[in-house]
């Protein structure tokens, strides 16, 4: 990787391959994030949230626009399924791509009150799925809709049980609140078949997770 990086501490020369190399995959967005990879479909995605749409890369193919408008997509992630999980700041909620490609809804307010704009997820080994709540999305246009901030605490961090998120009825908890602040951040090609895993579908919600916890 001589050449073409800068390693600033020499602990992460012994994660390098020296017959590594860098590659550019594309160009021309205006803020990539949130890349997850598909190794059962060979094929990456990942958020260009200003631009509101996600990316496909596939081997051999190149890129192009896998779904457009994402309602600002920022963070990606699967799930133990290999489903596809979406924090959308657009939309202000936590979605997942079914098998036929319709969309569930999974989070979209906590206690009444709608989320700010949900930013990074991951799923941890027990299934349940775990993501952020800033007001980043909310603070301008670039990235979401400006709009007002919940009068709820902005959770920074949030989890939706496995059991939950597959049921009906998910229920959403938060680990932690904080109050964050920070400034605001900041070409169509051959078309590439849609991967039948995740393919583009309709919008279908579950029941308000605010509801499901009030019982």
């Amino acid at each position: 990787m001589a050449g073409e990086t800068e390693i600033l501490d020499e602990r992460f020369r012994a994660m390098t391959l020296g017959n590594a190399w860098l590659e550019k995959l594309h160009g021309g967005m205006l803020w990539a994030e949130g890349p997850v990879y598909f190794a059962d479909g060979d094929y990456l995605l990942w958020s260009d949230i200003p631009n509101n749409r996600i990316m496909q890369f596939v081997e051999g193919a190149g890129v192009r626009v896998f779904r457009q408008p994402s309602n600002n997509s920022n963070g990606n992630t699967r799930d133990r399924q290999g489903r596809l999980v979406t924090c959308e700041h657009g939309a202000r909620r936590v979605t997942r791509t079914e098998p036929d490609g319709s969309i569930t809804v999974l989070a979209d307010n906590y206690r009444g009150k709608r989320l700010n704009s949900p930013n990074d997820v991951v799923v941890k080994s027990d299934g349940s799925i775990w993501f952020t709540d800033p007001p980043y999305g909310i603070l301008s246009a670039y990235e979401g809709a400006r709009a007002r901030a919940s009068s709820a605490p902005a959770m920074s961090s949030a989890s939706i049980p496995e059991t939950a998120a597959s049921a009906s009825s998910p229920m959403i908890s938060s680990s932690r609140t904080a109050s964050p602040s920070r400034p605001t951040r900041r070409h169509s090609t051959s078309p590439i078949p849609v991967p039948r895993m995740i393919p583009r579908g309709r919008t279908t919600s579950v029941p308000s997770p605010s509801r499901a916890a009030r019982g």
